[in-house]
């Protein structure tokens, strides 16, 4: 394989060596693809790397992992031309990697300032440090150096504090929270979550047969503390999952005194908190307060990922927890994650030395600018159709229609124009959000973004129902 363009990633590179390899085939019968370790020295990456481009395969379908066995090519035939499957989930993930598409349905902050290069650069160099270094069979959780340097990052005072022995990394978010259900055996079990939710986390949840209530948030961005305490008090919630700071896909950050007043209602209740943090870095304004500043440590698991601010060459999910100590490590050796230590190292460093903060504030000014041109567009060109949430974080803007519209047939509509939006329904799994839709503002290409918005206002028009 020729080596990747200077714009590309390297995992861009790998996905496209493996979907040529995946449509080589002509047979009906699987075809088991080279091991993460085969492709790595073939193509000269990183095993994350490899991994990363295989997940994405994945989760379109046309690839499956068999545990102890490997990845294989789904049989031709039964590949679906994109945008014909009935799962609309598939059909936006599918569609999102055709050639040419505009996505605007992506959530990746990192895209306007990867952190891939220098990562990658100072893996080279501790790579000259480290040569020949073994994969070490005694840290199933996570290279030692990362796993300390999170638990400092996440420390805040003597009561809030952690311990490298508190963190847990695993190949990707998906497998990390994979094992949080299985540790906390949620199978049957009932769990409580903020709408609208990643859809991620959702099919997840839904995959391992959890009764999943959605409490849906407001308008001022906080929860509705009578509708939790009768649910806390009537049903049997073993688990409460809520955003660190900003919610995402929403963008809003719930008014400190509804924090607080929350944080008083779980801790009168034998709940389980899981705070997700994957954008607790992206706030516009960082320094606001956090649940897990509020909570109980005791009863608090806190879940993140680098990729959202490193950027697609750092996809490992982490996760911190003072308890379940025997049982989360005994998962995560079952596991068996293929963890490049080098990798785990370089952004360990990158934590060290600072470079993650100055990264941070330059990556958090960009978001607050794209934001700014998004929505005063989208103020402009859509006003009258468009009522949409003034995001304080991440990369993405939540919309509601102001006519009563199909938002999937919107959707459709908008694929024949190579645009992808992602509808409000796939953040939900009891039918919410079927007037809404999110949209990124960051997006790579040279797009007459006007021109896009014009259409997208089209289709909300010649859908809308009267």
């Amino acid at each position: 394989m020729k080596g990747p363009r200077e714009t590309d990633f390297a995992y861009q590179a790998v996905y496209r060596y493996l979907t040529n390899l995946i449509e080589e085939p002509a047979s009906d019968s699987r075809v088991r693809l080279p091991s993460l370790r085969q492709l790595a020295d073939r193509l000269s990456v990183s095993i994350s790397t490899i991994q990363y481009a295989y997940s994405l395969l994945e989760k379109e379908g046309r690839v499956y992992s068999i545990a102890k066995s490997g990845y294989y090519a789904l049989p031709v035939s039964s590949i679906t031309v994109p945008g014909s499957g009935h799962d609309l989930l598939e059909t936006v993930y599918v569609n999102a990697r055709r050639p040419g598409m505009l996505v605007l349905s992506a959530d990746e902050p990192a895209l306007l300032q990867p952190l891939d290069r220098p990562l990658l650069l100072l893996e080279r160099e501790l790579l000259r440090q480290y040569p020949r270094q073994p994969q070490s069979s005694s840290q199933p959780c996570g290279e030692l150096e990362l796993r300390a340097a999170l638990a400092a990052r996440y420390t805040t005072s003597p009561l809030r504090c952690w311990h490298a022995d508190d963190v847990y990394i695993g190949a990707d978010l998906r497998g990390v929270l994979e094992i949080l259900i299985a540790v906390l055996c949620l199978k049957d079990a009932t769990v409580l979550v903020e709408s609208p939710c990643d859809w991620v986390i959702l099919r997840l949840l839904q995959a391992a047969d959890v009764e999943v209530i959605e409490l849906p948030l407001q308008a001022c961005g906080g929860l509705d503390v009578e509708r939790l305490k009768e649910l806390l008090e009537t049903r049997p919630v073993r688990l409460v999952m809520l955003s660190s700071s900003v919610n995402m896909p929403r963008g809003s950050l719930a008014p400190d005194d509804n924090r607080h007043l929350v944080a008083q209602l779980l801790a009168q209740h034998d709940s389980w908190v899981l705070e997700n943090d994957c954008y607790g870095e992206l706030g516009f304004e960082p320094d606001g307060l956090r649940f897990r500043d509020l909570l109980d440590p005791e009863r608090l698991i806190v879940f993140s990922t680098f990729e959202k601010v490193i950027g697609p060459e750092a996809p490992y999910g982490y996760l911190l927890s003072r308890h379940l100590r025997v049982e989360l490590q005994r998962q995560f050796l079952l596991r068996s994650f293929r963890l490049s230590p080098i990798r785990q190292k370089a952004i360990a460093r990158l934590y060290g030395n600072g470079r993650i903060d100055h990264h941070l504030q330059v990556l958090r000014r960009l978001l607050k600018d794209r934001k700014v041109q998004m929505t005063q567009l989208l103020q402009e060109r859509l006003g009258d159709a468009l009522q949409f949430v003034d995001p304080q974080g991440g990369a993405t803007i939540w919309a509601r229609s102001l006519r009563q519209v199909d938002v999937h047939r919107v959707f459709q509509r908008l694929l024949k124009h190579q645009v992808v939006i992602a509808p409000g329904e796939l953040f939900s799994l009891q039918g919410l959000h079927s007037q809404h839709l999110r949209l990124s503002h960051t997006f790579g290409g040279d797009h007459d973004l006007a021109a896009v918005l014009g259409l997208l206002g089209d289709a909300l028009r010649l859908e809308a129902i009267d």
